[in-house]
């Protein structure tokens, strides 16, 4: 469900592992595209698409003659794409997510929104570094899936797992989506320092300090210490911080050398799920009482028209602490 990137590199690969694959997705473009040049102009150009993936317009088809269905859409479209397919659906399809980020209204989880439209069926969430770029590309790459049922998510691993792609399991569902969504704050923050021009030693501290905002957050919301220290915590910050394929990077890049928020979106072109989620973290920490200065600073650039430098001077000038304060 959805034609983006990621969607689009998770048919490629799953395809050449020998599995039929349905595209829907709601841009005629997009689907015209897969079926007729068998590339996705749009997301993924430069990646030839197999001729047992089909693009489809029709949600209800493609809901009804699956077996595994993955929601490939960005976070604020979670719950309309369940609600549009829920009375469809067998109770033995299994529901895979692969958003990274928050129900803004809510602040629930993604599973938990899909859980709640799709109660009858199993929910599967993977996660972790995975570029869609890199992902088309067999470039090796490892991700996580978790579910409130370990049974499910040991099949979905099956079901994923390649030569190139390692898929492990991991039973926290909370540590897991939670280190997904909030990682995207410190990539829009990093970029933000890289667009100012300043060096390698920023975003190590940017990256490190964002670590503990994450972990802080996370273990406030249940999840567990350890879950931050792997590949949906620190190992997705990485990647998100560090590589010109990150979108939440890029906007930061375009923020940090003078443009607006919304200009930075604009320009970029695809959903930035930081901004939706430095809102949604930024609310939930000041309900909580949770310390994220990163976060509240961002918070300042993004929607109260903040200058960058000076949120960083006022980070830097904050009274001293001892590292591992929790």
């Amino acid at each position: 469900m959805g034609g983006g990137s990621f969607g689009t590199a998770l048919a490629i690969m799953l395809a050449k592992k020998g599995h039929n694959v349905v595209i829907w997705d709601r841009n005629k473009e997009i689907l015209e595209d897969i079926n007729t040049l068998r590339t996705n102009t749009r997301y993924l150009p430069n990646n030839i698409i197999p001729c047992c993936v089909k693009a489809v317009d029709d949600i209800e088809k493609a809901a009804k003659e699956s077996k595994y269905i993955v929601l490939a859409v960005p976070s604020f479209a979670i719950r309309e794409v369940c609600r549009k397919i829920k009375g469809f659906l067998r109770e033995d399809q299994i529901i895979i997510s692969i958003a990274k980020g928050m129900e803004e209204e809510t602040k629930k989880r993604l599973s938990e929104v899909v859980k709640e439209e799709l109660y009858k069926n199993p929910v599967v969430v993977l996660s972790g570094p995975s570029h869609a770029e890199e992902v088309a590309n067999d470039i090796p790459t490892t991700v996580v899936v978790t579910s409130t049922d370990m049974k499910y998510a040991e099949e979905v691993q099956d079901v994923f797992m390649t030569n190139s792609f390692r898929v492990y399991t991991n039973s926290d569902i909370v540590g897991v989506e939670i280190g997904g969504a909030v990682k995207n704050i410190i990539a829009l923050a990093s970029g933000i320092g890289d667009g100012i021009g300043y060096g390698d030693n920023t975003k190590a501290a940017l990256m490190t300090r964002g670590m503990s905002e994450i972990m802080r957050i996370g273990v406030k919301l249940g999840g567990k210490p350890e879950t931050f220290f792997g590949l949906t915590g620190m190992g997705d910050l990485i990647v998100t911080c560090t590589s010109m394929h990150s979108r939440n990077r890029k906007a930061g890049i375009l923020i940090g050398r003078g443009m607006s928020c919304r200009e930075a979106c604009d320009k970029i072109g695809m959903v930035v799920e930081g901004v939706k989620a430095c809102h949604t973290f930024y609310e939930l920490k000041e309900s909580l009482g949770v310390s994220m200065p990163i976060t509240t600073s961002l918070y300042k650039v993004l929607f109260e028209n903040g200058d960058p430098k000076k949120e960083v001077y006022e980070l830097m000038a904050r009274d001293k602490k001892n590292e591992y304060y929790f």
